[in-house]
């Protein structure tokens, strides 16, 4: 074998373990918590799909949390070991993660903050719907809802936030508080409800249902699972008609009742947009380019996407003629009668 042809050999190897390396490319794909539905049903297969077609070759993985900091925190340390060179990271609690992030960057490991920001350390890139104007949408939404219903000013409401441990809780919880203070209603109460449980929405809101009665004119909830368990509460006790109950997420069970009339919005956020979008920047990351940022949030470069509110009003046009929801997978028997008369049909 003469030297020329040893050199062709040896770069035909490192080609080949190049190629390998190449294709061992890892990534994961850390959620917070089953709380929700929508990280099984849509933010891991949108991301997984975005990701199939941008890198066929990388393995992805996939961990749930499931409300516990320390389980994340295994998962985190557990992907690391096994080779992950980018961590799509939605915090179970997002102070807690800072400590992640410093971790996944001693060992030249890219972290994706997402959904959920983490405020005390900066992520590589941090992609989300925009947390703060979805609070103020939907608080705004029932703010002129109830002025178009003739509720005098002074009326009081109730406002049941996301989970304290939750950044983008307390983002979408400013974005309440800035359209309820520019309002003529009155905060009745506040209640932050731990792991975004609706039980626990459920359970404070029966007691404030004692407390203050009919005084009580509208409800701001952050997301459907707790509008969700306002509106029990507010059946259990015989409540009649149901004041305006805000959501978010836009989850098969609140169309249902926003259909049925008894809850008034939610937000409509296909999480499978925001999931393309981490794998197109994971990618990006792997490919040792730098991703493109709208602005910068918690000193860390953001993407930010602006959803749509999502009443009576509408919800036929942005959910079912958008393609979002399909009316066979909402329009149950039970909610057949109510979908008809919106025009909602198979």
């Amino acid at each position: 074998m003469t030297k020329l042809t040893k050199i062709a050999a040896l770069s035909s190897v490192a080609a080949t373990l190049f190629a390998s390396a190449a294709i061992a490319q890892t990534v994961a794909f850390l959620m917070p918590d089953q709380a929700s539905t929508r990280y099984e049903e849509h933010d891991w297969p949108g991301f997984k799909t975005a990701m199939n077609a941008l890198c066929p070759d990388c393995k992805l993985i996939y961990q749930n949390g499931n409300a516990d900091v320390a389980l994340q925190q295994q998962q985190f340390n557990s992907v690391i070991a096994q080779g992950a060179e980018v961590i799509v990271l939605d915090p179970v609690d997002s102070s807690a993660a800072a400590a992640l992030v410093q971790i996944a960057k001693s060992q030249g490991v890219k972290v994706i903050a997402y959904d959920r920001p983490i405020p005390d350390y900066p992520a590589d890139f941090y992609v989300s719907f925009d947390n703060e104007g979805i609070g103020y949408a939907i608080a705004q939404s029932l703010v002129e809802q109830l002025k178009l219903s003739g509720v005098p000013e002074g009326a009081g409401v109730l406002q049941i936030n996301g989970s304290p441990t939750d950044a983008a809780a307390g983002l979408i919880r400013d974005g309440i508080d800035r359209a309820l203070d520019a309002s003529p209603y009155v905060t009745l109460s506040e209640f932050d409800t731990p792991d975004w449980a609706p039980p626990k929405a459920q359970e404070w809101t029966a007691g404030q249902i004692t407390r203050f009665g009919d005084k009580i004119t509208g409800i701001v909830a952050a997301n459907d699972g707790t509008g969700g368990g306002a509106i029990a509460a507010l059946k259990a006790a015989g409540v009649s008609p149901l004041p305006p109950v805000t959501g978010n997420d836009a989850t098969i069970a609140a169309l249902q009742l926003i259909i049925a009339g008894d809850q008034y919005n939610t937000i409509s956020k296909p999480s499978e947009i925001v999931a393309a979008a981490a794998a197109e920047v994971a990618v990006t990351l792997l490919n040792g380019d730098t991703p493109k940022a709208e602005m910068s949030l918690y000193n860390t470069p953001s993407q930010l996407f602006v959803p749509a509110v999502v009443t009576q009003a509408n919800i036929k046009q942005e959910i079912f003629d958008a393609g979002i929801q399909s009316p066979s997978a909402v329009c149950t028997a039970e909610y057949a009668a109510a979908c008809a008369k919106l025009g909602i049909t198979p």
